[in-house]
Order: structure tokens, then C-alpha cells, then sequence
């Protein structure tokens, strides 16, 4: 089969940043469904329960088959369960810091998983790369106001401690993830891959609540707006990974991903229309330091 027709480069990109714009109010949705206290693993379980449906629906209708492989399963076991670490502890911070300030954070995955496949046996880092490594970490310092609360004789919240140590674990964690599909899963299809993922990430999420190991992950929304940003979450979560994933092909995506990374700027921009949460001018240019040094940390060059 030949491959499918790239779409031309500036539909691309609007179509990039349409799919990370949609993302982006799946966390403001669940900022809302958590501050209506909705529970952080019946939020993961809605999203992933509706995501798995439509890439189901997916695989049957390209007819392909159910089974991913020998010596294949245990390390799809492994991706599941990374995304779901992923999910629960981003929406863990998300409940507890900005949202935008989650998504910054979290977003430092690049930098995790070029260490990461160091680590592991791959290249080294570059020059350039560890510049913007050096880049980002700078700016995330600013973002996350670190000056000014060192300088402040006010205590730290442990929220804010711990929202901040969620967003950084979610980057590990997604990152692992990320390592495990590149050189473990690469040769299983990308739609029955993720939608064993998401098999996993459900029933990981629905026995975790069942076994009550989150206490109060289960509660119910105690208003008619919880539910409808439960409900609201799992559409554009669902819509954003599907979307992604069926024209992927299309998107050239070596050369069109920095693109995504306007997630978090999209992020702050309906934090503030819409939950009133805005950062100081120190945090929002710490932001624009980590976005601009992911940006280029993602970007390769193409004769």
C-alpha cells in the first residue's frame, strides 16, 4: 500500500493546533469537574472508557486482527499502566495547582526522554540539546515562581508541593511511555496499539477504585456542572486522541510536532477566560522560555 498524502503543510499545522487547543479544555474541563469534587480515577475512568469505544469502533471497522504479537504483551501491559500513572497524577495536579502550570511542568517530557534513551544504551544528548535542556529548566524555574517564593517568608503549600511533584511524575511517567512504544511497540499498528492502551488505562483505573487505593477517586460530581464536565472532558479527550491518531499519517508529523506544544499556552488562555486563574508576568515569561526551548528541543531540521 503506498502511504497516504501528506496534507499540505499549513492545513497541517491548523489542524495541529486545533487538536492541542481541543486537549487543552479537557483539563480546564477537569479542573471544573474537580472543583465540583468530582474524584480524579472516575474523571480518568469516563475519558478512557469513551476513548476506548471509539478506537474500538476503529480497529473493526479496518478489520484487523486482535492480537498483538508474541512477546509483545507484556510490554503493551506496561505502556497502559504508564499512561495511566500518566493520567492519574496530571489530573491529580491539576485538581491541586493552575492548570496551566500543571501542563508546563508536565510538558518537560522531551527532556526526560532524551535522558531516558541515554540511559538506556542510545546516543547522547547533543550540544544544542543540552543547551535547551539547560533552556527549559531555566524558564521553568521562572514559571513556577521559584525567585520569588525562596525570597517570601511565607511557607510553601503543600499543595502546591505536591501539584508540582504530580506534573513532574506525570512527565516521567509519560516519557517511559513514550520510550516503550518507540523501541519496544514500534512495529505494532498505532490504532490497536492505543487501543489496548486504553484497555489497560480502564480497567487499571476501574480496579484501583474498586480496591478504594485512591480514597474518594469514585466520588460523584455533587452538582449538574460536575457531570457535565465529566462529560465535556471525555468528548474532547476522546475527539483529540482519535482525531491524532486516524490522520497521523497525514500530518507529517517529524516535521510538524513542535506544533502541539502550544497546549499549554492554550491552556493558560482558557484558564484565564474561563476559570479566572492567570499567572504573574514573571511566570508567564518562565512559560514562554519552556515553550520556545521545547519547541526547538523538538524541531529537526529537514533538507
Amino acid at each position: 500500500m503506498s502511504s497516504p498524502t501528506p496534507f499540505p503543510r499549513h492545513l497541517a499545522v491548523l489542524l495541529l493546533a486545533f487538536l492541542a487547543c481541543i486537549l487543552a479544555g479537557n483539563h480546564i474541563a477537569a479542573r471544573i469537574a474537580f472543583d465540583q469534587d468530582a474524584g480524579v480515577l472516575l474523571a480518568v475512568l469516563c475519558r478512557s472508557g469513551v476513548t476506548l469505544l471509539a478506537l474500538t469502533a476503529l480497529v473493526l471497522w479496518q478489520r484487523q486482527t486482535l492480537r498483538p504479537g508474541p512477546g509483545t504483551w507484556p510490554w503493551q501491559l506496561l505502556l497502559g499502566l504508564l499512561i495511566t500513572v500518566q493520567s492519574l497524577c496530571l489530573y491529580s495536579a491539576v485538581a491541586r495547582i493552575p492548570v496551566a502550570l500543571a501542563l508546563l511542568v508536565a510538558n518537560i517530557f522531551p527532556i526526560l526522554l532524551a535522558l531516558l534513551t541515554w540511559a538506556l544504551g542510545g546516543s547522547p544528548p547533543t550540544r544544542r540539546t543540552a543547551l535547551l535542556m539547560a533552556m527549559i529548566l531555566f524558564g521553568l524555574l521562572f514559571a513556577l515562581d521559584v525567585p520569588a517564593r525562596l525570597s517570601s517568608h511565607d511557607k510553601v503549600g503543600s499543595d502546591w508541593l505536591l501539584g508540582i511533584g504530580l506534573a513532574f511524575s506525570a512527565a516521567c511517567a509519560f516519557a517511559s511511555a513514550l520510550w516503550v512504544t518507540e523501541h519496544k511497540l514500534s512495529g505494532l499498528r498505532g490504532s490497536l496499539r492505543s487501543m489496548l492502551t486504553m484497555l489497560v488505562v480502564f480497567a487499571a483505573t476501574l480496579t484501583a477504585g474498586i480496591a478504594d487505593l485512591i480514597p474518594g477517586g469514585f466520588q460523584s460530581p455533587t452538582s449538574t456542572t460536575g457531570w457535565i464536565a465529566l462529560g465535556v472532558l471525555a468528548l474532547l479527550y476522546c475527539t483529540g486522541f482519535s482525531l491524532l491518531f486516524i490522520y497521523m499519517p497525514r500530518l507529517d508529523m517529524a516535521r510538524n510536532t513542535p506544533v502541539m506544544n502550544i497546549e499549554p499556552v492554550a491552556t493558560l488562555l482558557l484558564g484565564w477566560l474561563i476559570l479566572g486563574q492567570m499567572l504573574n508576568q514573571t511566570q508567564i515569561i518562565g512559560g514562554a522560555i519552556v515553550v520556545g526551548g521545547i519547541v526547538l528541543l523538538t524541531y529537526r531540521k529537514h533538507g
